[in-house]
Formats: structure tokens, sequence, C-alpha cells
């Protein structure tokens, strides 16, 4: 069911961001996160490459070309870039500083590379990271898209034990053994860091009641 609790409020939203190893479970569990927690905002990212099947721009991905990446580049315009196979990706500044200005929460799901730009733009930012129950359960997990070789699962195992580690630099750690709970745990973060005083304009809030109790 979707959250509808009120809420006092807030002086600027939070921004989220999840991290977690290919097969950690972002995105199904994000998908959960956002159907529960309606007013949630979510980053999407720009890239160079083109649309795939199905993908909507500004939806999906904001597709640019290369020569529009680079000048939004040059002019400080992503919070986190990076190149694969090619291609650029990049998180837009404007747009999130944008919502959090606006008192709205933002959450994205990046690779730890790209976190680790982001809690260099902004410190401020509640970093979670999502954590496979083990090894041999994401390797499971990996094998059961069948869109891998056996080579670049062995690749992404490889790359998952090197990333691991990184917990150590985020906020929180969810542990991805179930679905679900792993989803309820992540809308019980964001809940309870929206509930912080410093996020919220208690201030107004009293003048607010204040007024009201006393209409003289």
């Amino acid at each position: 069911m979707a959250d509808r609790a009120a809420e006092l409020p807030r002086t600027r939203g939070n921004l989220f961001v999840v991290s977690g190893p290919s097969g950690s479970g972002k995105n199904s569990i994000l998908a959960l996160v956002r159907q529960s927690l309606p007013d949630l905002t979510y980053s999407i990212s720009a890239t160079t490459r083109a649309p795939r099947r199905n993908e909507v721009d500004g939806v999906h991905y904001s597709f640019m070309t290369k020569d529009e990446f680079d000048e939004k580049l040059r002019g400080n315009g992503f919070l986190e870039h990076a190149e694969y196979c090619g291609h650029s990706y990049g998180t837009p500044r404007a747009f999130v500083e944008e919502k959090l200005s606006a008192g709205k929460d933002v959450i994205m799901d990046i690779e730890i590379r790209g976190a680790d730009q982001v809690r260099l733009a902004m410190p401020e930012a509640v970093f979670i990271f999502l954590m496979p129950p083990s090894i041999e359960e994401l390797a499971n997990r990996i094998r059961r898209r069948g869109t891998e070789s056996a080579e670049a699962v062995e690749q992404r195992l490889k790359k998952a034990t090197e990333e691991i580690p990184s917990v150590f630099r985020y906020d929180y750690v969810v542990l991805n053994q179930n679905l679900e709970e792993a989803a309820a745990r992540v809308r019980a973060i964001i809940l309870a860091e929206r509930s912080r005083v410093a996020k919220c304009d208690c201030a107004s809030f009293i003048c607010s009641m204040t007024k009201q109790n006393n209409p003289f």
C-alpha cells in the first residue's frame, strides 16, 4: 500500500543513493519502494547510447548526442558520470537540485564509482548499500538471468568481490536475502530520514500552531 502518512514541512528534500554489486537487486527493490512511496522522485540518467526497443526518452533515460553530453559535462552539469562500452552516462545535476530545493526526495541507483562521485558533490546525501547474502547466491542470480556467458559471470563475480568492501563508505547496509523484506528496510530508512529535525521546518510548523491556538 502506498504511504500517505502526514509529514511536517521540510526545508529540503533528501537524496538517496542506492548501490550494490551487479545482481544485488537494485532495480527490483527500487521498483517496490517507489510503488509504496509514489512521492519519491526517481533520478533519470542521461546517456549517449541509442534507445533500445521500448525505451522512452525522459522515462528510461534522457538520450543525448555526444556533443550535448560533453557540453553539459564541461559546464559541471552532472553529479556523476562514467564511460561504459563506448557510451557516456551521467546524472543531471539541475534536475536533482530542483527537486531537492522544492522539498522533494530523490532516489537513484548507480554504480559504486558513481556513488563516490556523488558523495563528493553532495556529502549530505543518504547512501544505502545492498548486500547479497553470499557470493554463491549472487552467482545464482546472475546465472538465472540467462543473458551472460560463463566468462561474463565470472567477471561480474570478481568485480562484486572487489566492490563489497565499499560498504564501509555507506550510511546504511541492507541485506537482500528476501526481496520484499529488503524493500521494506529501504522504505523504513527513507521514512526515518524524512523525520530528521534538521530536515524538517519545525519553526514554521510551531509558529502556525501558535497562531491557530491564539488567533488574537
